[in-house]
This record gives structure tokens, C-alpha cells and sequence, in this order.
């Protein structure tokens, strides 16, 4: 049997997302980046909350979302677990979600005023946290 990994998540105050939106990024920052490893155990519910102390419907709404998009599994009466990785998206969507991303990333450097060469730098630099993994 697995034992409960602990989820070292930061949230953050003044971030414009939901805790929610915050917990399921960072949980899927941790199984994108090895992190947290196929079958491993997530703290509760209520152990969470504790944890970032939050409400636990805002767990439970964070959980239910990663469940459903296939990152996690619910294991009857033992909990949940970091699922076998699959094809979560068609590759229209992941095309679509990319082109936001490009496209939202671009806004806000052109708002910053920053380089262009300088702004690929830094994303160079964040995006090496995938180099174990294999592409996508």
C-alpha cells in the first residue's frame, strides 16, 4: 500500500486565480515534473485544508476536477492516487490550450515592455523543470 505523500503547494493571496485553480495547477506541476510518481497517495481532503488552511470544499472542488480530467484516481475507501498517465486531450485541444498559452504569455511580456529575447530566455529557463520528461 502506498503511503500519503505530503503536497508541498504554495497559494498564494494575491494570485487573480481560485485556490482551486491554484492547487490543480500545482498538483499537475508536481506529476508533470516526476514530483509526485504514478500511484502516489495525496493527502486527504481535510488533510490538505489543514495543510493550506482552507476550506476543504475548495480541495474537494480542486480533487474533482484533477479526477476527472484523469490525473488522479479515487480508490475506494483508501483515497487518492496519481493515475497512469493517458492521453488526457486530443491533440486539437492541446493545440488550442497551447496557442492560449503563446498567446496569453505574449500579452503580458509585450505589457511589461520586456525583450523578446530576454522573455524567451526566462521561459527557457522555467520550462527546463520538464527536460526529464519525455515531449509531448
Amino acid at each position: 500500500m502506498a503511503r500519503t505523500q505530503a503536497l508541498l503547494i504554495q497559494i498564494a493571496t494575491g494570485d487573480p486565480r481560485p485556490i482551486s485553480k491554484q492547487i490543480v495547477d500545482g498538483v499537475r506541476m508536481k506529476i508533470a515534473t516526476g514530483e509526485l510518481a504514478v500511484g502516489a497517495q495525496l493527502p486527504s481532503v481535510r488533510g490538505l485544508a489543514q495543510q493550506l488552511t482552507i476550506n476543504p470544499n475548495t480541495v474537494a472542488k480542486a480533487y474533482a476536477e484533477l479526477t476527472g480530467d484523469g490525473w488522479l484516481e479515487s480508490r475506494q475507501g483508501l483515497g487518492l492516487y496519481v493515475a497512469t498517465p493517458r492521453r488526457r486531450l486530443s491533440n486539437a485541444e492541446r493545440d488550442r490550450r497551447m496557442d492560449d498559452a503563446v498567446q496569453n504569455f505574449v500579452h503580458e511580456v509585450a505589457a511589461l515592455d520586456y525583450p523578446p529575447e530576454r522573455a524567451l530566455g526566462r521561459l527557457e529557463r522555467a520550462l527546463r523543470v520538464l527536460a526529464p520528461k519525455k515531449s509531448a
